[in-house]
């Protein structure tokens, strides 16, 4: 993206803004100290934050994934007791969606570059951004109480009457923790809409933004308007279980299958605020190591809206074999085969990038090839899940743990991993090492598709879910997705050890490493504490590959743009 701006922003980054008086350091080493980042408001320190939080919550997420695979290696379930089998399980859905595949992308990713991307200094209210992460962190604190106290074997979506009446968990604290952190989610939704809608920059009109904004803006919709539903729902269960309110439970005059509908109305969205971001993710490392620009860039970012709003119109598949109606079983069925089609969208546009293109096979451009592969397995299954009549069979088979996972592992963590790897040298200066990173995301692919692949051959052979004991004949696959689950797991560890060495040791990076397009990479890298030295102004559009940018004195600090707060710290 070219645009206009000071070339003061690539001088010394201590200098002192002589309108201001305020030191233009960069966010790393503006203040070492503890309290100088718990008590931060800067977007960038807060978005290191939850990436220490999120890795946190992913480590023990993948610590019960472990136990799992260890216990299905055998059919007789010799390791782990029914009840505790049934708390791993749990806790694992619980921490991973809630506390990493939700928060990961907007909250990490998001967060750190989201203002940068359009010429603001930081987000619209960054007291309420750090209120967030306080948020989470509660949140989080809940959950290990739970998880350290005896867990709660509900299964991650609570299902009625069981958890509101009869389960002997530690439901209660599980659902205070679940709703507490949605409210991070709103807060950071919230807070996003209202950056892109009044803070951008002048000259960065709609059809301007990154594609990585409007799957920001997308997925911001979906948490604003999703989560209080979640939230309600299951503040209903806690207050069924403490005061035995009829409310799920039908022993009491409940409706069970009312709280599936609740459920599944936020929960199936909740998918795409998983794989929404993620698909911003690659269309930006597609675009860059492309040198072109994304093909049918509005197509794409009209289909980003296109699935946020079929997102809320598809959750009565979840309930094919429950009471409802056959008729509104039809109904789900083509809407769900129909929100398909934005997302097949974006995965031939990006494939039509490709085309001509300058490929450069770095460690960001492996991760999107194989985001772009394990997504369209995921994507292509859930059509079938989709098919009344297939979906009675597979229901709570096998087959929707691999199509969830092959959507949000290998979707979601490769785009994730990807995006990680991409902004790194931004983030914090450095480079890493490339050939051990290519290695790691290789390994990756690998692992992930041992893992996973089969289980799907699992479900079709109708093995369940959730069951630690198993006949014999599918030992086999079992063993095969357990071996695959190591090898997925030494290529996850692996970027933990040389992105932590980088940081001392690594080449430091320059402003733009990549030859990328947008304003993040106008910067120097990491970025001054403000982002900006002087507004930006954008004049040309988005990934506009193969013209050279005019680089001239901005506007310093003067506000052509009424919009654009010159210091928005609220």
């Amino acid at each position: 993206m070219s645009n206009t701006i000071s070339p003061a922003a690539h001088q010394d980054p201590h200098r002192v803004e002589p309108d201001s008086g305020r030191e233009t350091s960069t966010y790393l080493n503006n203040g070492y100290g503890w309290k100088s980042w718990l008590f931060t408001i800067d977007h960038k320190r807060i978005a290191i934050l939850y990436l220490v939080s999120i890795s946190f919550f992913f480590a023990i997420g993948g610590v019960f994934a472990t136990l799992m695979r260890l216990e299905l290696a055998t059919p007789k379930g010799d390791m782990l007791q029914s009840d505790t089998y049934n708390k791993l399980f749990t806790m694992h859905g619980l921490v991973m969606i809630f506390f990493f595949l939700v928060p990961s992308i907007p909250a990490v990713l998001g967060n750190f570059l989201m203002p940068i991307m359009i010429g603001a200094k930081d987000l619209a209210f960054p007291k309420i951004n750090l209120l967030s992460w306080y948020i989470y962190v509660v949140g989080g604190a809940a959950t290990l109480y739970v998880a350290l106290t005896g867990g709660v074997d509900t299964g991650w979506t609570f299902y009625t009457p069981y958890s509101s009446t009869y389960a002997n968990t530690h439901v209660v604290p599980m659902a205070i923790g679940v709703f507490i952190t949605g409210f991070s989610s709103i807060l950071t939704g919230l807070n996003f809409i209202v950056t892109v809608h009044k803070m951008r920059a002048p000259g960065l009109t709609w059809f301007k933004l990154p594609l990585f904004v409007w799957a920001q803006y997308a997925t911001s919709l979906i948490m604003v308007l999703g989560t209080p539903v979640l939230a309600t729902t299951i503040l209903l269960v806690g207050l069924e279980r403490l005061f035995h309110i009829g409310i799920f439970d039908p022993t009491l005059g409940g409706d069970p299958v009312l709280f599936q509908h609740l459920f599944w109305f936020y929960s199936h969205p909740a998918v795409y605020i998983m794989i929404l971001p993620g698909m911003g993710v690659i269309s930006e490392i597609i675009s860059c190591f492309s040198k072109k620009r994304v093909f049918g860039y509005s197509f794409i970012a009209f289909s980003t809206l296109a699935i946020a709003v079929l997102g809320f119109l598809v959750w009565g598949h979840h309930l094919f074999v429950s009471s409802q109606s056959a008729y509104a079983g039809i109904v789900f069925s083509v809407i769900s085969m129909l929100v398909a089609v934005p997302s097949a969208v974006k995965v031939f546009n990006w494939t039509a990038t490709f085309y001509k293109g300058t490929i450069e096979l770095t460690t960001p451009m492996m991760y999107a090839v194989g985001f772009i592969g394990l997504f369209t397995i995921g994507g292509l299954t859930g059509v079938f899940l989709a098919i009344m009549s297939v979906d009675v069979h597979l229901t709570d088979t096998y087959f929707v743990v691999a199509h969830f996972h092959y959507v949000m592992v290998g979707g979601m963590l490769m785009a994730y991993m990807g995006g990680l790897h991409f902004w790194w040298p931004k983030m914090f200066g450095r480079m890493y090492p490339e050939f051990i990173a290519k290695f790691a995301a290789v390994t990756i692919f690998i692992g992930f598709n041992l893992t996973f692949f089969p289980q799907f051959l699992l479900g079709y052979m109708g093995m369940p879910r959730r069951y630690h004991v198993y006949p014999p004949e599918f030992q086999l696959l079992n063993i095969l997705s357990s071996a695959g689950a190591s090898v997925l797991a030494v290529g996850y560890m692996l970027p933990v050890f040389y992105l932590l060495w980088s940081l001392k040791w690594g080449k430091k990076a320059s402003a733009n490493p990549w030859g990328a397009k947008g304003l993040e990479w106008t910067i120097p890298s990491p970025p001054i504490t403000h982002n900006f030295e002087s507004i930006p102004v954008v004049t040309e559009e988005a990934y506009a590959y193969g013209s050279e940018p005019t680089i001239t004195v901005g506007p310093g600090h003067q506000n052509p743009n009424p919009h654009y707060k010159d210091d928005p710290i609220v």
